[in-house]
């Protein structure tokens, strides 16, 4: 199948985005890591250490330069000092996963951070307790700015989950000190960047999931960008009604009609073909194992749910990434929480796998339950990349700037 695409300009050049190498000689400096530290903690202990595990490679890589690495965080949503939000045992927990002394101060400003950082010899890790303790974090106060900035003498930032926030920590640093993305958020950016911002074409953006409402802009930023818009899910119900087909008792918004006809109509001039199911799985109840049988989307039973795309469609999606050199992944494609209902995203998720093993697909996926889907498909670990970052990645594919990445491409505050 070939996809043409005339009204589609070429993509643009590709951004380049810092990285710890574009710092310098690092030996003896104080390293500001901008990190998210949010992981879940019960009874005083971590129980999931997967975010620490992603700064790990930027700690060691910043140690390996002779780097005195000063971690920054925020912690939850604190009304002022909360000792029950306190990094303490995030930094405990970080110390088991680096096999290495981890220090840690009372506050990320004033004469406790600033007697902390001064004991640290070069290689040495620290960790400042919660950004939000302090409202200047999230009002990015200049005079907060400051006097964390005080504490550094060059800023990384690690953490893309946190890049639509334009706070002191994520923004108001890179402003006053030399800055890059570390390693994870650096890996992040580049794959994004290789998906829609710069990507090869045909470009396939597979979009799930139950709500219109929720994906409006994500879906407006695409028409336009990419060569087709599959859409599945509760939100492929929407855009069949608005088309006029009848939809039974499927999960619906159908007083969006007429934005979803608006995007369809939108489409083919901007270069994007829309494509939405031929058939579905339909079903009576949404329970699990619930009786169900496959239908042409022109015969939907009245008193029938669609809970999946039907075998039909799945084929022709295959077909579409078949053609396909970059896929963009975002929401389910049916109810993938109810058997039998997960098999048509389970069938495309693993053919975009299969296609990425074998080297024919750029594929970046992220947002919502979309990692659920591909982890529950057993795909995720084959796509290029998988995002967890949640609202900066969804902020991403509404097209928006993001406060944390436009800081660090700031031309007057790069390079050492």
């Amino acid at each position: 199948m070939t996809l043409h695409t005339p009204a589609i300009a070429p993509a643009a050049r590709a951004r380049r985005f810092p990285g710890i190498d574009d710092l310098g000689d690092l030996a003896g400096r104080r390293v500001l890591l901008r990190a998210d530290l949010n992981v879940p903690v019960r009874n005083g202990k971590v129980t999931d250490a997967t975010r620490l595990d992603a700064i790990t490679p930027s700690i060691r890589a910043l140690n390996a330069k002779g780097a005195r690495v000063v971690v920054l965080s925020h912690f939850g949503r604190p009304s002022g000092r909360d000792q029950g939000l306190s990094l303490l045992p995030v930094a405990s927990a970080l110390e088991t996963v680096l096999e290495r002394p981890v220090g840690f101060a009372g506050d990320c400003i004033g004469s406790d951070a600033a007697e902390a950082v001064v004991a640290l010899a070069p290689g040495d890790v620290l960790v400042l307790e919660n950004t939000r303790f302090h409202p200047g974090e999230e009002r990015n106060d200049p005079a907060f700015v400051r006097a964390l900035a005080a504490l550094g003498d060059a800023y990384v930032n690690d953490a893309f989950s946190c890049a639509h926030r334009a706070h002191a920590s994520t923004v108001g640093l890179a402003g006053l000190l030399p800055c890059a993305a570390g390693l994870a958020m650096k890996a992040e950016l580049d794959a994004l960047e290789a998906a829609l911002g710069a990507p090869q074409r045909p470009v396939v953006a597979v979009i799930g999931g139950a709500k219109v409402s929720s994906k409006l802009d994500v879906l407006g930023n695409l028409v336009g960008k990419v060569d087709v818009l599959v859409i599945g899910g509760g939100m492929a119900n929407t855009f069949l009604h608005a088309q006029g087909k009848a939809i039974g008792k499927s999960l619906a918004e159908r007083d969006l009609a007429d934005v979803a006809r608006e995007i369809l109509a939108r489409a083919p001039a901007a270069g994007t073909r829309i494509v939405l199911p031929v058939d579905a799985v339909a079903a009576w109840k949404f329970e699990a194992l619930a009786d169900h049988r496959v239908v042409d989307i022109d015969d939907v039973p009245a008193d029938a749910m669609l809970l999946d795309v039907g075998p039909k469609s799945v084929a022709a999606i295959a077909g579409l990434l078949a053609a396909a050199r970059t896929v963009v992944w975002n929401g389910p494609l049916g109810a993938f929480e109810l058997e039998p209902f997960d098999r048509g995203t389970i069938a495309a998720a693993r053919e975009v796998a299969r296609l990425t093993q074998a080297g024919a697909l750029l594929s970046v996926a992220g947002g919502g339950d979309t990692v659920a889907a591909l982890n529950h498909a057993r795909a995720a670990h084959a796509f290029s990349f998988c995002s967890t970052a949640g609202g900066a990645f969804l902020e991403w594919l509404e097209g928006k700037a993001l406060p944390g990445i436009e800081a660090l491409m700031s031309p007057d505050h790069q390079g050492a």
